[in-house]
This record gives structure tokens, C-alpha cells and sequence, in this order.
């Protein structure tokens, strides 16, 4: 189906066009009829299958044909990661860009007072994570009473990350169900996230696409067994031999995530990691580089598994396999976006080789297994030294751990020498008794503490 031969608006069919979209894909195929004629829509769709384009496309039509002079906003666009915001604010921009609507982001760690100020001036569309969002809210600084259209997108990861407690805060705070339009888009369809779909949207329509295949068509998976030892010689082997040019490895640790960066620059292969501790900014700087080219290797927890749309990724590494089955998917779903290939390597050690089994339950296959030859793998590479734990960090500064600094102790105080008693007399035997024996000394009871005469 072509995006002409639905009743969409001029100014969403040049945004469209403006985007390099013509034809609908399975996700928007079925979505859409649905979706523009009012009705609310539950969908799951592998992820990169277009599933934010459907909801966008609808939103904007919906609000092109609503006008409201009122300043306040109009459509609430959900994301449980501030990744995930950025990304359908820049898509909803590019999409909208000629229906003069104001598209406003709001995310933790960036510029409080700015986008404070923001939503203050007015916005039609706000896209944001909860958090923040309840923190305005709670100010007053924009109000949910004109709110036509709701949208929660990976709805899954709500519960996951605990944003559910917050999610339904905003939704209590909304115009009755039947008074909004509301979709619903999530890789997953569980039963936790329908019954969310049943008690806050209005009798939703269920859409599924390739739900038995849980993951992009075009990725070639890879699987190698190897111990933790050798994950790095091997890992900088296929680097070498590859040559892939813009990849993403993904750990599941922040610690361990800095010593693979620290060890591929020593070793000649430019990187930086992306954490939930990096700093928003610094975040965001790291992904544009990414995704200009700039920077060819990008390193990441599962922070950046979710939502990233970043063209001409050839390559993603599972270094550490997940803990999480769906963070698979979402992993290896980060290549083969939008009809391209791609190819994704895990590397399987003692403690991944447990996850393996469960994994392949879930996406429904057997992921191939390759065995590595010797010469695949580095052994003369440049060693670095593992980042320092936290509790570490607290030991070596002073009286931070449970040896304290000793020189930092204040000077002990003299003791004064105990004089010596002096040498008691011999014992004078007491006068014999009547009966011609010595009498005793009697020794005086010593009372309890505490204790009271009696009277």
C-alpha cells in the first residue's frame, strides 16, 4: 500500500515524501486504516518495522483536522528511555514539518528551566518520559485536560524499567478514555501490557505482525563459544578481520563496558560508551558521531537496545549475552533496519552459555554456532588496567573504607605512668580466739548496682 492512497493530509504527505517514505510497511499497512478512521489500536511489531512513522502519521492527521486555539497540549507522546524521546521528536519534526504544529521533547538531564520554560510558551505535542513530565505537572506548568491523543510506545519497557507506578499517575490525569484516541506500539504484547491497554484505552484493536518471528529477517546471527578469558583476543580478531565499520557492542555492565572501551583504544579501535550515568549531553554527542561516522565502534548497556534508529549499523557484538530475552531482540534488532542486512555476533562464556537455551525459546530458533579457529584469536595486544569498583574507590580514599588512614588519626594523647604501689606490710596474726584458734576476717559483701537497702 502506498501512503497516497490513504485520506492523509497534503502537509503529512510532503513530510512523508521529505522522508524518503512512499510505501506503507506491514506495521503501517495494518495500522493505519485502523488507526486514521478514530479507533483505538494496540500494535506489536518486531523492532525497525516503522512502528513510530504509524503512529506520527496518524497524530498529525488527527490534529490537522481538530483546530484548537486554545494554547495548551494537544497529543502525549509516552518513552520510557530519554533515547527513545529524542528520536520520535526528531522523526515527528522531519514528519510535521510542514503542519506548523510546535513539537516539544521533555527528558531528565538536560536543561530544566529551558524546556520548563517551553511548555510554558505552548506546545501541541509533547514527547516525554514520565518522570519529568509528573515533576511540570505537579508545578502546574502545563495541563493534560486538552490532551486528544495518547500514545505509549514500548509499553513493555514501562514495566520493565518500574515506570508503571508513574504511568498510570498521567493517565489518571487525562480526559476519559472515550474523549481521546489512544495507540499503543510495543515489540511485545504480553498479558501485563493488554491489561494496561484494556483499562486505560477505549475497546483497543489488536494488530500483530510476524509475531512468530521475533526477529528482523535480514540479520545473520552468530554464535561462538569461548571462554572469559578469550572473548577479547577473539573479539579483536573479528574486528580485524571484518573490518566492520560501524558497529555496536553491548555489555551489561557499566564497569565492565569501560575496560572493553579502554582496551580497544589501546589496541587501535576509536570507541565510547554510553551508560545510564553518562551525562545527557555528552550522551547525545556520542550518538551523533555515531551515526554521522565519525566514530566507528559504539559501546553500550542496554540503555541504547531500545528505540535507536541509526542507519548503516553492519555489525552488532553481544559481548556479554543478556540477561533478559527480549533484550536479545532488541539488541541485534539495532542492525538490518528498514529492509537492510546486517550481522550479529555473540560470544558465549561460562556464565552466557546459561542464557543461551532461554533465548532461543524465545525468538523461536537456534542461533548458528560457529567454532573459532586459533588463528582468529589476538593474544599480542595491549593489556589495561580493569576500572576500580565502587567500593575500591571508597577504600582508597582517606578513612573511606575499613582501614582508615592512620596518618590522618590526631596524635595520641600520653599516658601517664601508674605509680608503683608501695610493698604491704606482713600479715599480723590476729589473737587467738577462746578456743584457741585464729579468728577470721570476715570480707564485706559488695552490693549490686543499683541496688536499694532494705529498709
Amino acid at each position: 500500500m502506498k501512503f497516497d492512497q490513504l485520506p492523509l493530509p497534503a502537509e503529512v504527505l510532503a513530510g512523508l515524501a521529505d522522508a524518503g517514505f512512499s510505501t506503507c510497511t506491514p506495521i503501517q499497512e495494518q495500522t493505519l486504516p485502523k488507526s486514521l478512521s478514530g479507533k483505538d489500536v494496540a500494535g506489536q511489531a518486531q523492532t525497525g518495522t516503522g512502528k513510530t512513522a504509524a503512529f506520527l502519521v496518524t497524530l498529525l492527521t488527527r490534529l490537522l483536522a481538530s483546530k484548537d486555539s486554545v494554547n495548551r497540549p494537544r497529543a502525549l507522546i509516552l518513552a520510557p528511555t530519554r533515547e527513545l524521546v529524542v528520536q520520535i521528536e526528531a522523526d515527528a519534526q522531519q514528519l510535521g514539518a510542514h503542519c506548523g504544529l510546535v513539537i516539544q521533547a521533555i527528558y531528565g538531564g538536560v536543561d530544566y528551566m529551558k524546556q520548563k520554560n517551553a511548555l510554558r510558551d505552548g506546545a501541541d505535542v509533547i514527547v516525554g518520559t514520565p518522570g519529568r513530565l509528573i515533576d511540570y505537572l505537579k508545578q502546574k506548568v502545563y495541563t493534560l485536560k486538552g490532551i486528544e491523543m495518547l500514545v505509549i510506545d514500548e509499553a513493555d519497557r514501562m514495566f520493565d524499567l518500574g515506570f508503571i507506578a508513574d504511568l498510570r499517575f498521567i493517565l489518571k490525569r487525562l480526559p476519559p478514555f472515550d474523549k481521546r484516541q489512544n495507540l499503543m506500539f510495543s515489540a511485545t504484547l504480553n498479558h501485563r501490557v493488554m491489561e494496561l491497554a484494556y483499562e486505560f484505552m477505549n475497546m483497543p484493536e489488536k494488530v500483530s505482525v510476524t509475531p512468530d518471528s521475533m526477529t528482523a529477517e535480514r540479520v545473520e546471527q552468530l554464535l561462538f563459544h569461548v571462554s572469559r578469558k578469550e572473548k577479547f583476543p577473539l573479539l579483536l580478531g573479528l574486528l580485524r578481520r571484518d573490518g566492520m565499520e560501524r558497529t555496536m557492542i553491548f555489555l551489561n555492565t557499566k564497569r565492565e563496558a569501560e575496560h572493553l572501551h579502554n582496551l580497544l583504544n589501546a589496541n587501535g579501535f576509536p570507541c565510547r560508551v554510553i551508560s545510564g550515568d553518562v551525562e545527557q549531553r555528552k550522551r547525545m554527542k556520542i550518538l551523533e558521531d555515531f551515526k554521522d561516522g565519525s566514530l566507528p565502534i559504539l559501546i553500550a548497556t542496554d540503555v541504547a537496545s531500545r528505540g535507536l534508529h541509526i542507519d548503516g549499523v553492519s555489525h552488532v557484538i553481544n559481548y556479554d549475552l543478556p540477561q533478559d530475552c527480549e533484550d536479545y531482540v532488541h539488541r541485534i534488532g539495532r542492525t538490518a533496519r528498514a529492509g537492510a542486512e546486517g550481522k550479529a555476533i555473540s560470544l558465549a562464556d561460562e556464565d552466557g552459555a546459561f542464557f543461551i537455551e532461554a533465548i532461543e525459546d524465545y525468538i523461536k530458533e537456534k542461533i548458528p554456532t560457529e567454532w573459532a579457529e586459533d588463528e582468529l584469536f589476538v593474544n599480542d595486544y595491549v593489556r589495561t588496567a580493569r576500572p576500580k569498583r565502587v567500593q575500591d574507590l571508597k577504600r582508597d580514599k582517606p578513612g573511606g573504607g575499613r582501614t582508615p588512614d592512620k596518618s590522618r588519626r590526631p596524635p595520641a594523647r600520653p599516658v601517664k605512668a601508674k605509680p608503683q604501689a608501695e610493698a604491704k606490710p606482713a600479715a599480723v596474726e590476729s589473737p587467738a580466739g577462746a578456743d584457741g584458734e585464729k579468728k577470721k576476717r570476715r570480707r564485706r559483701k559488695k552490693k549490686p548496682a543499683g541496688e536499694t537497702p532494705a529498709e
